[in-house]
């Protein structure tokens, strides 16, 4: 049996999970957020927790399992506390700000690029060369924050552009006279 798929989702205090045929709501103090899962798949609330489980062990069967419990989880960790990517901009003159909304960003081209955040996802510069991706869907803020990082992602030989905060960029040695 699948080790993640076979343990139980606790539910916090103060989040609604609602299962109705194949759809599941998942209601918190942070906003709502609705999944449907396989047809395959089974989930039942017992005891203050969820609990997913499978039909057979078939390949297919086994990697829904684990997919789904996972999923599940981070639709409660995203209802309760949500999620946050941090970018870091490296290079001389690149910076960022917000205009409203829109995330304004100098980098190195001649114009400047404009990023409208989806619904969900919230933005914020505290400083000129970090940008922070906020939300309650996991996949949400993962997408947003590599689209933001596409814009200029980092070089090799001088690190410039636009990285994780955690990220290490690999460097390369430049050209070498003889």
């Amino acid at each position: 049996m699948s080790r993640i798929g076979r343990n139980p989702i606790s539910i916090p205090s103060g989040v609604n999970v609602t299962l109705a045929g194949t759809h599941v709501t998942v209601k918190g103090p942070k906003g709502q957020l609705e999944y449907r899962r396989p047809v395959r798949i089974t989930v039942k609330e017992e005891g203050g927790a969820l609990h997913v489980d499978r039909p057979s062990d078939s390949g297919t069967d086994r990697a829904l399992h684990g997919l789904v419990q996972r999923l599940l989880t981070n639709m409660v960790k995203g209802v309760t506390e949500g999620f946050k990517k941090e970018l870091e901009i490296v290079g001389v003159g690149y910076r960022a700000e917000m205009q409203g909304p829109t995330l304004v960003m100098q980098l190195g081209h001649s114009h400047e690029i404009r990023h409208e955040p989806p619904a969900g996802i919230k933005l914020s510069t505290p400083r000129p060369t970090t940008v922070i991706v906020e939300g309650i869907d996991k996949q949400a803020v993962g997408q947003t924050a590599a689209e933001i990082r596409a814009h200029r992602p980092p070089e090799p030989y001088k690190g410039k552009g636009i990285r994780y905060a955690d990220e290490r960029v690999r460097r390369k040695v430049g050209k070498k006279t003889i």
